[in-house]
C-alpha cells in the first residue's frame, strides 16, 4: 500500500526537510526519499519511529478515511496494513479492529505475524499494551526478559518498556493487540 504521499505531506506538516527527518531518526536521507516515494517500506520499528516523530500514527498513514461505522467493524471489511519486511524478509499484517480517526482512546489490531517475521527491532512509546495470542507462537521481548507464548496466552506492559517481538514458529501467528494511546 502506498503511504509515501501521506508521509510526505506528515513531515512538511511539521516543517521538516528531509534531512532533519533523516536526522532524528538515525537513517539516510536516501532511505526517507525511498520511503516518501514508495520505494521501499519501512520496516514495523522505523515506521513507528516516523510517526512518533511526526506525532501521527500508522493507521493515519494508511487508513485516513476509512468508511467504517463508528461502533462496528465486520469481518472481512476491515483495513489491514502490511508492516514490517520487504522481499527478502517476512513481516507483519495489522487487521484494524477499531476504525481509525474516530477519537477513540485506544488502539486494537490482530497482528498477523508470518514464520520468521515480527517488529524487527525494540520499540518504545508512551502509554500501554495488552495482547492475546489467538493461535501459533509469540517469542515477546519485554526489556531484557524473552517471553514465550501461546494460544491462550495473554501479555500487559508499560510501552515506554523496550519490547519487541517476532514468530519462532512455522505457522502464521495471530494476536489480539490493543494499545493506548493509538500508536499504529
Amino acid at each position: 500500500m502506498a503511504i509515501g504521499a501521506r508521509l510526505r505531506h506528515a513531515r512538511l506538516v511539521k516543517g521538516l526537510l528531509i534531512k532533519q527527518l533523516a536526522e532524528r531518526l538515525g537513517v539516510s536521507i536516501s532511505l526517507i526519499s525511498k520511503y516518501e516515494n514508495d520505494k521501499l517500506l519501512p520496516p514495523l520499528t522505523v515506521l513507528h519511529s516516523l510517526v512518533t516523530e511526526l506525532e501521527t500514527n500508522i493507521g493515519a498513514l494508511f487508513e485516513p478515511n476509512w468508511s467504517g461505522v463508528d461502533y462496528v467493524a465486520h469481518a472481512g471489511a476491515r483495513p489491514r496494513i502490511s508492516a514490517g519486511g520487504d522481499k527478502d524478509a517476512a513481516g507483519v499484517m495489522l487487521e484494524r479492529l477499531v476504525p481509525n480517526g474516530k477519537g477513540h482512546l485506544l488502539q486494537g489490531n490482530i497482528h498477523i505475524v508470518a514464520p520468521g517475521g515480527g517488529s524487527m527491532g525494540p520499540m518504545r512509546h508512551e502509554g500501554d499494551e495488552f495482547g492475546y495470542v489467538l493461535e501459533g507462537r509469540l517469542e515477546l521481548s519485554i526489556d531484557d526478559a524473552v517471553h514465550e507464548l501461546g494460544p491462550g496466552d495473554s501479555f500487559s506492559f508499560p510501552s515506554h518498556l523496550a519490547h519487541t517481538y517476532r514468530n519462532p514458529g512455522q505457522e502464521v501467528t495471530r494476536v489480539i493487540w490493543i494499545n493506548t494511546p493509538p500508536t499504529f
